[in-house]
């Protein structure tokens, strides 16, 4: 039986995603370790995350997870989330900067005070709710979710990477930010697809099939 492991670190909505790739899986063995040889032995790899990168960063390294974090996104189907997709870059504006995973260059940025909607209007940070996600690429974890569709979002802090072909969907809120990314055994996305639903739900199901090609 395939093994899934979604990872803890003491931060994240662990049991909501758990329960989420279970109900998707009922064929995998699905288990949440913050054991490094249980994530190292795993067939696929959930990194949730919420919260502040700073906090997250001090988590991984107090529990010595940074290397098989980074191992796994090399090496196996694996899917960040929210926290788990920003801090696969190097930099993050948070807290005065922080230094992250280093996985791929780029930073993450803040969203700003003064953002603004397409009447003008203030828009609130943290980004909270439902918005269209706009796929800009065809990648396995997309099947059967159609372009456009509503996810939900809760975050005051988007990705900025520096190679754009990473770029697998984008959002508006304010301004055009990114929303997913792939690259090879790679997928993260910005909301919570264990919140947002069918197509949440969808989007879990594919990666648990995924052998990440």
């Amino acid at each position: 039986m395939a093994q899934i492991v979604v990872i803890d670190y003491g931060m994240g909505n662990l049991r909501s995603v758990a329960k989420a790739v279970e109900h998707v899986a009922p064929d995998q063995s699905v288990i949440i370790s913050s054991d490094a040889s249980e994530i190292a032995n795993a067939d696929r790899v959930v990194f949730p995350g919420q919260g502040a990168a700073r906090d997250c960063m001090r988590e991984l390294e107090d529990r010595e997870l940074t290397q098989v974090v980074l191992n796994s996104a090399k090496e196996k189907p694996f899917l960040g989330i929210c926290m788990g997709m920003q801090i696969l870059l190097n930099h993050s504006e948070e807290n005065e900067g922080i230094e992250c995973l280093g996985l791929y260059a780029g930073n993450v940025r803040f969203f700003g005070n003064d953002l603004k909607g397409e009447q003008n209007e203030k828009l609130k940070i943290p980004h909270m709710g439902w918005n269209n996600v706009d796929q800009t690429i065809d990648h396995p974890l997309w099947q059967n979710i159609k372009n456009h569709s509503r996810f939900y979002f809760v975050h005051s802090y988007y990705m900025d990477p520096e190679d754009k072909s990473l770029v697998a969907a984008t959002c508006d809120y304010g301004i055009n930010f990114v929303s997913a990314i792939a690259k090879d055994n790679v997928f993260a996305v910005q909301c919570h697809p264990e919140k947002s639903a069918q197509d949440g739900l969808q989007l879990l199901k594919n990666f648990t099939l995924w052998n990440g090609d």
